[in-house]
């Protein structure tokens, strides 16, 4: 009989705005908007006051703005999010070495071999919550379940500050009456076609006969049911072995316009190698990673020569794979693209001889960071992300 695991997902309540109404107590109980201001800037965080007007990240600030004309933008402090996202994982730390780092502000914890000497899974996420209110004046919401899938479901049940623990024997209680939305990997626009055959929540997904989700979902049909069902076998896997740094995104419409695929591409792979360079790292392999609108999945790899940290060489060879297998499939529509750079080593001196093209790379980079440090990472991005609209 397999052992039952206590999984605990921790997610803080709107961190980058909580931050700034901590620090700055003028904000507090105002709608606050993290993010970039002008034309072209995008909420990174929204502020739970500023969410009841339909706020969320991601969206264009100025969209933001129309929606909530009194909202306050503040320009996000990525260095002192990231400060205060050490203390909070320190806290994580003292209660147990598996610990996976989903971002800054959200993390898997395993704690099943933790109980033992600490108590049961819900005292450890009581006292969890506890200490991050006491060193950071912060709140997270934690979800307790026998699985990651479940955990993260549960904690955005109660939010802010929230617990919600769920038991074996209860999953499906809690899943059967979620509508389907709350799935997470089901897109904006596969959603509605689900709904469309008259399943609404979880249980109606679970339930389903698979025929019928077939032409959506092909081979992952099972996958997705299984899910549905809150069965999920995925460990709770260290940050320290991590073997790849990677970035992707699942679309709310399928892309298949070229120019706006090669934006895309540029820009997931900006922002997995600024995680490189924050870790101190070099890759020696670029991986693409393609999923059609049927979800159909393919990936494609490439060797680098020297190992490298430079935003330019990866999103040069991510493009050209990307290239290479659209040739295969022209029209082909995608409603995922991802970027990975792996057989991950440490950071070496750069040399001082080295190509000059190589040299250019690396100080740009290096100013990008320093920018983006001080500013937050919607400050700048490649122009090649920037896709003109059609006239």
């Amino acid at each position: 009989m397999k052992a039952v695991r206590s999984i605990l997902h921790v997610d803080m309540d709107a961190f980058y705005a909580s931050v700034e109404q901590r620090d700055h107590p003028e904000l507090r109980g105002r709608p606050v908007i993290v993010g970039g201001g002008g034309n072209r800037g995008v909420v990174a965080a929204a502020s739970y006051e500023v969410r009841k007007f339909g706020v969320h990240s991601a969206m264009p600030t100025r969209e933001a703005l129309r929606r909530c004309p009194d909202a306050i933008v503040v320009h996000p402090r990525i260095g002192h999010y990231s400060a205060v996202s050490q203390q909070i994982f320190a806290v994580f730390h003292e209660f147990t070495p598996l610990v996976q780092g989903l971002s800054l502000d959200e993390a898997f914890l395993d704690v099943t071999a933790s109980e033992r000497a600490l108590g049961n899974a819900e005292h450890i996420a009581r006292e969890i919550k506890h200490r991050i209110r006491e060193r950071t004046e912060l709140t997270a919401s934690v979800g307790v379940a026998p699985n990651k899938l479940v955990a993260k479901i549960a904690s955005d049940l109660r939010k802010p500050d929230g617990l919600v623990i769920v038991r074996e024997a209860d999953v499906r209680d809690l899943l059967d009456p979620l509508p389907i939305r709350k799935m997470f990997g089901l897109g904006a626009r596969t959603a509605p076609k689900v709904e469309a055959l008259g399943i609404h929540t979880l249980g109606d997904l679970r339930q389903a006969a698979p025929s019928r989700l077939r032409p959506l979902f092909g081979r992952y049909t099972e996958r997705l049911q299984q899910r549905a069902a809150g069965i999920d076998d995925r460990p709770v896997i260290p940050d320290v072995d991590e073997k790849q740094i990677s970035a992707e995104e699942t679309f709310d419409t399928d892309i298949a316009d070229p120019a706006r695929l090669h934006a895309e591409i540029v820009r997931l792979a900006d922002k997995a190698v600024s995680r490189l360079r924050a870790k101190k790292l070099t890759g020696g392999c670029v991986t693409v990673k393609i999923r059609r609108g049927d979800f159909t999945t393919y990936t494609r790899q490439r060797q680098v020569e020297p190992r490298t940290q430079e935003t330019r060489v990866v999103a040069r060879i991510a493009a050209e794979l990307l290239d290479g297998w659209r040739k295969t499939q022209p029209q082909a529509a995608l409603r995922l693209l991802g970027v990975g750079v792996s057989d991950l080593g440490e950071e070496v001196q750069a040399d001082l001889f080295g190509a000059p093209e190589s040299t250019r790379n690396r100080q740009l980079d290096a100013t990008v960071d320093a920018v983006r440090e001080k500013f937050g990472s919607v400050a700048l991005r490649p122009a090649s992300t920037i896709v003109k609209p059609h006239e």
